[in-house]
């Protein structure tokens, strides 16, 4: 097999028809990163900027297929994964990752959409924790999703910090606690990794977006796709999703902004 060029890193996750999130959002950060991006679809959304009208989730032979196909041609340097949408889904990711045990393993426990839609199904939240979280170098969730995960809130300084290292409790390497949904003027971002917590403190935006979770998941792998240790993978990817958001712009008619990847 001829030496890449570039290397190589692989979304699993579901398809934004609005070009904001999902798939879309995953393609183009590894773009910009200097990744050659692969893609399985797990399901095709109906969406804009003002919300989610649909979802069409992808045959599981497909999805299996899609996973396949890359896996057998390329040599996948990480992997990122997004929207999933149902146990059977979640499963069948698990199984794949498990038997294929790619370098980097970025899992983002997509549950519900920016416009409040939801995007994984209560009975998928077991499986999720049970056969996919264990298998994961890097956890990425919003405060919501940890909520999910854990069942208890997620508030305070001291909520988060327990809530990290409870995660990591679930078999993950690394936990990245994205605290986008706090308050306060600065946004903190906390890692949890097997050296502690890493604090990751910027200045909050006031301006509503769109896909932050998905191209920051898929950021991190990226850089552990480049070669970056998960530290250093993750400081880049905050750094780059700020400057991304920053330069935000609003294509749609609701006032959502999408990063400028």
């Amino acid at each position: 097999m001829p030496h890449p060029t570039l290397p190589i890193a692989l979304t699993i996750a579901g398809s934004d028809s609005g070009g904001g999130a999902g798939i879309q959002a995953d393609l183009k950060t590894f773009q910009a990163h200097r990744v050659h991006g692969l893609s399985a679809i797990t399901a095709i959304t109906s969406q804009n900027t003002r919300g989610v009208t649909a979802v069409h989730p992808v045959p599981l032979r497909h999805i299996r297929s899609q996973i396949a196909a890359v896996f057998d041609d390329f040599p996948v340097a990480a992997v990122k994964t997004g929207m999933l949408g149902s146990a059977a889904i979640v499963r069948l990711v698990a199984r794949e990752m498990a038997a294929r045990r790619p370098a980097w393993l970025v899992v983002d426990p997509v549950m519900i959409a920016t416009s409040g839609a939801r995007l994984l199904d209560e009975d998928a939240i077991a499986v999720l924790v049970n056969e996919l979280i264990p298998l994961a170098d890097v956890l990425t969730p919003n405060l919501p999703e940890a909520e999910a995960l854990l069942g208890y809130p997620v508030r305070s300084a001291k909520d988060c910090v327990r809530a990290g290292n409870e995660l990591r409790e679930l078999g993950a390497r690394s936990v990245l606690l994205k605290g986008g949904h706090g308050s306060g003027r600065d946004v903190v971002d906390r890692l949890f990794d097997a050296r502690g917590v890493l604090e990751l403190r910027h200045p909050r935006l006031k301006l509503e977006a769109h896909g932050t979770g998905c191209t920051l998941a898929s950021a991190v792998a990226a850089a552990l796709a480049l070669g970056h240790p998960p530290r250093r993978a993750v400081r880049r990817a905050v750094a780059y999703v700020q400057r991304a958001l920053a330069r935000g712009y609003r294509p749609g008619g609701a006032p959502l902004r999408v990063l400028s990847h």
